[in-house]
């Protein structure tokens, strides 16, 4: 008798994550093709000169990719109603900052970054290869705190994990402010337009976008 195999990604949820990936690409980057030349707007205010520039915490900034890459795994695997319920907030989401990002461009005011050592370096290729626009809201700290919304209602996932995720969204959000990437609007802008995005979704969105889903599987012959 074979063993039935147990698949990381479930066929009906691989669409809804390439599509959060492809979705985000294109708020951030794809904005800018519009908004570069534009004025963008300094939304610093005196408690953003209080925080201290913290190079080492860049560490924290860059590791979330591997900690976002599991949790929306982890996400998407759970009950059903609920994984859409999850993946279509985060697209409603990107699309609410792709809307911030045209309407309102923001951006903020770098340190100078030493050259010796290891976090500098990782400090100046960040700088570097980021622009400092499409700061409001972070997805930075969207993302993350997403990553924490799909593991805090999931009964399999241990609590250690769950507080685990928490704290590490915290990190992320608090790394944004160290790192001189983001100012405290952002971060409260992005954990605010996950907890709402994913409070509206439930009335109707969800709905729909996973119908949507549905009959692109059917089409693609995922289901």
């Amino acid at each position: 008798m074979k063993k039935k195999s147990i698949a990381i990604v479930p066929k009906i949820m691989i669409i809804p994550l390439l599509l959060s990936l492809s979705w985000n690409m294109l708020a951030y980057y794809g904005s800018r093709i519009f908004t570069t030349d534009w004025y963008h707007m300094n939304a610093e205010v005196f408690i953003d000169d209080m925080i201290p520039f913290l190079p080492w915490t860049v560490s924290i900034y860059l590791s979330c990719y591997i900690y976002w890459i599991a949790n929306y795994i982890i996400g998407v695997r759970q009950d059903r109603k609920e994984a859409f319920r999850l993946i279509s907030a985060d697209f409603f989401a990107k699309t609410i900052c792709l809307l911030c990002f045209l309407v309102v461009p923001t951006t903020n005011i770098r340190p100078e970054v030493g050259n010796g050592g290891l976090w500098n370096y990782l400090m100046n290729y960040v700088y570097e290869s980021d622009a400092a626009d499409n700061l409001f809201p972070s997805i930075h700290c969207l993302t993350s705190w997403f990553c924490y919304i799909a593991v805090r209602k999931n009964k399999i996932i241990p609590k250690p994990y769950v507080w685990f995720s928490l704290l590490y969204a915290i990190s992320v959000c608090i790394s944004t402010l160290t790192t001189k990437q983001h100012v405290i609007i952002d971060v409260l802008g992005g954990i605010g337009l996950a907890e709402g995005s994913y409070f509206i979704v439930q009335y109707s969105f969800a709905g729909i976008y996973e119908k949507v889903i549905m009959r692109l599987n059917k089409v693609l012959k995922l289901v």
